[in-house]
């Protein structure tokens, strides 16, 4: 694949779009450097899994591809936080960016740069990118008010600061992963139930609707929650499902949470046990 992008690249230069996810890892990074030369315009790219590339390649992304709005470099574990943190300050008309598994290169001094230079970040994974905390996802809240999807999974540091510091500054969050965040606890959940009910006082005002507030929500192994903090969450999100085909709350591993439903599940218990009973 690598002599294949070397021979191609600088005949593409109009190109937009360029997905290179890998299974058997072969790009290098001087092929990186050859799109970064020659494909200016690209809008999207897909190095995922990209195992042999170091900073070379992050820091010719961020000189030649300007108007990335996408970027998935997740299981790109050789990137650093300071080569990240400068392509967030050149490339700062990203929407998309993956980072899972890039464990050195998501740190917080990186997601402070990104949160201070991709204001127009709407969708985020940073899952099992344990050097994360709360200082960077702060970061992020107040940087990034546009952000819709958010992954945290498996960022063991970090508290019901960040998850807060989400619900007051991101009103269009949609999508939180916390999979075994598990310092997170029901302070966390009342303040995202809060702040539902701050959107719907808005949304009367401005025409809002029920699928405003979150959609997804993943706390599965968070197990200091109660059901009391995660049904306010359901209750006040009537985009969560817990029924059976449509589960949006997924709370797999935390058995103190079987007592939490969605309203239609709710309504399906009562509707089967109104069914009338035909005698024998």
């Amino acid at each position: 694949m690598n002599n294949l992008v070397l021979s191609l690249a600088p005949k593409f230069t109009k190109l937009q779009t360029l997905i290179l996810r890998q299974d058997k890892p072969q790009l290098e990074d001087n092929a990186v450097e050859t799109i970064s030369n020659f494909c200016r315009d690209l809008q999207i790219l897909d190095l995922s899994k990209s195992f042999k590339l170091t900073d070379r390649s992050l820091y010719a992304i961020a000189l030649g591809c300007r108007n990335l709005t996408k970027l998935n470099i997740s299981g790109c574990s050789a990137f650093s936080d300071n080569a990240l943190a400068s392509l967030a300050s050149l490339c700062t008309n990203l929407k998309v960016l993956n980072l899972c598994g890039c464990v050195k290169a998501a740190s917080d001094t990186a997601l402070q740069a990104i949160g201070h230079f991709c204001n127009q970040l709407q969708s985020l994974n940073i899952g099992w990118c344990e050097n994360v905390s709360d200082v960077g996802v702060m970061s992020l809240a107040y940087g990034c008010p546009d952000l819709r999807t958010l992954d945290l999974c498996g960022c063991v540091l970090i508290t019901d600061d960040s998850v807060i510091a989400l619900a007051n500054r991101c009103p269009h969050l949609r999508s939180l992963g916390l999979y075994y965040c598990q310092n997170i606890t029901d302070r966390a959940m009342y303040s995202l139930a809060q702040s539902k009910v701050n959107s719907r006082m808005w949304g009367s005002v401005k025409g809002g609707n029920d699928e405003d507030g979150l959609r997804t929500l993943n706390i599965s192994q968070c197990t200091a929650l109660t059901p009391s903090a995660v049904q306010a969450v359901c209750d006040s999100s009537p985009a969560l499902h817990t029924c059976s085909g449509r589960h949006s709350l997924i709370m797999s591993g935390c058995l103190s949470l079987t007592s939490v439903h969605c309203a239609c599940a709710g309504q399906a218990h009562r509707a089967i046990n109104t069914i009338p009973h035909t005698a024998h």
